[in-house]
Protein backbone atom coordinates (compact mmCIF):
# COMPACT_ATOMS: atom_id res chain seq x y z
CA UNK A 1 0.00 0.00 0.00
CA UNK A 2 1.23 3.24 -1.25
CA UNK A 3 2.29 6.33 1.07
CA UNK A 4 -0.46 8.40 -0.92
CA UNK A 5 -3.07 5.75 -0.01
CA UNK A 6 -2.45 5.11 3.83
CA UNK A 7 -2.51 9.00 4.21
CA UNK A 8 -5.72 9.45 2.06
CA UNK A 9 -7.34 6.44 4.28
CA UNK A 10 -6.23 7.74 7.99
CA UNK A 11 -7.00 11.08 6.77
CA UNK A 12 -11.09 9.75 5.98
CA UNK A 13 -10.52 8.16 9.16
CA UNK A 14 -9.33 10.98 11.32
CA UNK A 15 -12.36 12.80 9.75
CA UNK A 16 -15.14 10.74 10.07
CA UNK A 17 -13.83 10.02 13.86
CA UNK A 18 -13.59 14.08 14.64
CA UNK A 19 -17.91 14.23 13.14
CA UNK A 20 -18.46 10.71 15.15
CA UNK A 21 -17.31 12.81 18.47
CA UNK A 22 -19.12 16.23 17.44
CA UNK A 23 -22.39 14.40 16.98
CA UNK A 24 -21.64 12.15 20.47
CA UNK A 25 -21.25 15.77 22.00
CA UNK A 26 -24.15 17.57 20.55
CA UNK A 27 -26.43 14.19 21.56
CA UNK A 28 -25.07 14.41 25.30
CA UNK A 29 -25.63 18.05 25.50
CA UNK A 30 -28.96 17.62 24.50
CA UNK A 31 -29.87 15.32 27.14
CA UNK A 32 -27.80 16.81 29.63
CA UNK A 33 -28.91 20.22 29.33
CA UNK A 34 -32.74 19.63 29.14
CA UNK A 35 -32.85 21.51 26.45
CA UNK A 36 -34.72 18.91 24.00
CA UNK A 37 -36.77 20.48 21.35
CA UNK A 38 -38.75 16.94 21.16
CA UNK A 39 -42.46 17.96 20.24
CA UNK A 40 -44.02 14.70 20.76
CA UNK A 41 -43.76 13.09 16.94
CA UNK A 42 -40.51 11.02 18.08
CA UNK A 43 -38.97 10.01 21.21
CA UNK A 44 -35.90 11.73 20.87
CA UNK A 45 -34.29 10.56 24.24
CA UNK A 46 -34.03 6.65 22.98
CA UNK A 47 -33.24 7.78 19.45
CA UNK A 48 -30.04 10.06 20.97
CA UNK A 49 -29.42 6.78 23.43
CA UNK A 50 -28.98 4.39 20.40
CA UNK A 51 -27.22 7.07 18.38
CA UNK A 52 -24.41 7.65 20.82
CA UNK A 53 -24.04 3.70 21.05
CA UNK A 54 -24.05 3.50 17.42
CA UNK A 55 -21.56 5.97 17.19
CA UNK A 56 -19.05 4.31 19.89
CA UNK A 57 -19.77 1.28 17.51
CA UNK A 58 -18.18 3.20 14.41
CA UNK A 59 -15.29 4.71 16.50
CA UNK A 60 -14.40 0.96 17.62
CA UNK A 61 -14.01 -0.12 13.88
CA UNK A 62 -12.29 2.95 12.89
CA UNK A 63 -9.64 2.59 15.69
CA UNK A 64 -9.29 -1.11 14.39
CA UNK A 65 -8.97 -0.09 10.99
CA UNK A 66 -6.57 2.74 11.79
CA UNK A 67 -4.20 -0.23 13.46
CA UNK A 68 -4.84 -2.72 10.39
CA UNK A 69 -3.53 0.14 8.26
CA UNK A 70 -0.73 0.71 10.68
CA UNK A 71 0.10 -3.18 10.68
CA UNK A 72 -0.25 -3.02 6.33
CA UNK A 73 2.39 -0.29 6.39
CA UNK A 74 4.88 -2.35 8.54
CA UNK A 75 4.12 -5.78 6.55
CA UNK A 76 2.94 -7.41 9.37
CA UNK A 77 -0.83 -7.82 8.57
CA UNK A 78 -0.35 -11.12 7.21
CA UNK A 79 -0.17 -12.66 11.10
CA UNK A 80 -2.46 -13.92 14.01
CA UNK A 81 -2.22 -10.43 15.07
CA UNK A 82 -4.44 -9.14 12.86
CA UNK A 83 -7.60 -11.40 13.77
CA UNK A 84 -8.26 -9.67 16.42
CA UNK A 85 -8.86 -6.29 14.95
CA UNK A 86 -10.55 -8.10 11.99
CA UNK A 87 -12.99 -9.48 14.69
CA UNK A 88 -13.69 -6.45 16.55
CA UNK A 89 -14.74 -4.48 13.11
CA UNK A 90 -17.21 -7.07 12.40
CA UNK A 91 -18.59 -7.30 16.31
CA UNK A 92 -18.91 -3.26 15.27
CA UNK A 93 -20.51 -3.61 12.22
CA UNK A 94 -23.03 -6.47 13.56
CA UNK A 95 -23.38 -3.98 16.79
CA UNK A 96 -24.25 -0.64 14.52
CA UNK A 97 -26.62 -3.20 12.36
CA UNK A 98 -28.45 -4.37 15.71
CA UNK A 99 -28.45 -0.39 16.63
CA UNK A 100 -30.18 0.36 13.43
CA UNK A 101 -32.24 -2.19 13.80
CA UNK A 102 -33.30 -0.72 17.72
CA UNK A 103 -33.83 2.66 15.25
CA UNK A 104 -35.83 1.67 13.07
CA UNK A 105 -38.25 0.36 15.65
CA UNK A 106 -38.30 3.14 17.47
CA UNK A 107 -39.19 5.09 14.19
CA UNK A 108 -41.99 2.36 12.72
CA UNK A 109 -44.55 3.70 15.13
CA UNK A 110 -44.68 7.12 13.34
CA UNK A 111 -44.56 5.47 9.90
CA UNK A 112 -48.57 3.92 10.21
CA UNK A 113 -49.50 5.61 7.57
CA UNK A 114 -46.30 5.04 5.55
CA UNK A 115 -44.72 1.07 6.22
CA UNK A 116 -42.42 1.78 3.33
CA UNK A 117 -40.16 3.79 5.19
CA UNK A 118 -40.10 1.38 7.87
CA UNK A 119 -39.38 -1.34 4.87
CA UNK A 120 -36.26 0.55 3.29
CA UNK A 121 -34.98 1.04 6.74
CA UNK A 122 -35.18 -2.37 7.64
CA UNK A 123 -33.43 -3.16 4.43
CA UNK A 124 -30.57 -0.77 5.15
CA UNK A 125 -30.53 -2.87 8.26
CA UNK A 126 -29.93 -5.83 6.41
CA UNK A 127 -27.54 -3.74 4.02
CA UNK A 128 -25.12 -3.31 7.16
CA UNK A 129 -25.42 -6.53 8.10
CA UNK A 130 -24.36 -7.70 4.60
CA UNK A 131 -21.14 -5.56 5.17
CA UNK A 132 -20.36 -7.45 8.20
CA UNK A 133 -20.51 -10.70 6.52
CA UNK A 134 -18.52 -9.31 3.65
CA UNK A 135 -15.61 -8.24 6.38
CA UNK A 136 -16.19 -12.06 7.28
CA UNK A 137 -15.30 -13.43 4.09
CA UNK A 138 -12.38 -11.02 3.94
CA UNK A 139 -11.30 -12.31 7.55
CA UNK A 140 -11.41 -16.19 6.10
CA UNK A 141 -9.49 -14.63 3.05
CA UNK A 142 -6.90 -13.09 5.77
CA UNK A 143 -6.95 -16.45 7.55
CA UNK A 144 -5.76 -18.35 4.37
CA UNK A 145 -2.93 -15.78 3.64
CA UNK A 146 -1.73 -16.35 6.81
CA UNK A 147 -1.68 -20.10 6.45
CA UNK A 148 0.40 -19.62 3.39
CA UNK A 149 2.52 -17.48 4.62
CA UNK A 150 2.92 -19.43 7.48
CA UNK A 151 3.62 -22.29 4.89
CA UNK A 152 6.01 -20.36 2.85
CA UNK A 153 8.26 -19.29 5.56
CA UNK A 154 8.69 -22.72 6.82
CA UNK A 155 9.79 -23.74 3.33
CA UNK A 156 11.79 -21.43 3.33
CA UNK A 157 13.26 -22.32 6.37
CA UNK A 158 13.93 -25.80 5.03
CA UNK A 159 15.37 -24.01 1.63
CA UNK A 160 18.18 -22.69 3.54
CA UNK A 161 19.17 -25.81 5.06
CA UNK A 162 19.46 -27.68 2.21
CA UNK A 163 21.27 -25.07 0.76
Amino acid sequence: MGKLTVGALRAVLVVVLAGTVFVQVGMVWALVSGNDPEDGSLPLTPLRLVTILGMVAAQVALVCVWRLVTMVRRGTVFSHAAFRYVDVVIGAIVTDALVWFAVTAINAPDQREDPGVTVIMGGIGVAILGVALLVLVLRMLLVQAVARDVEATQMQAELDEVI
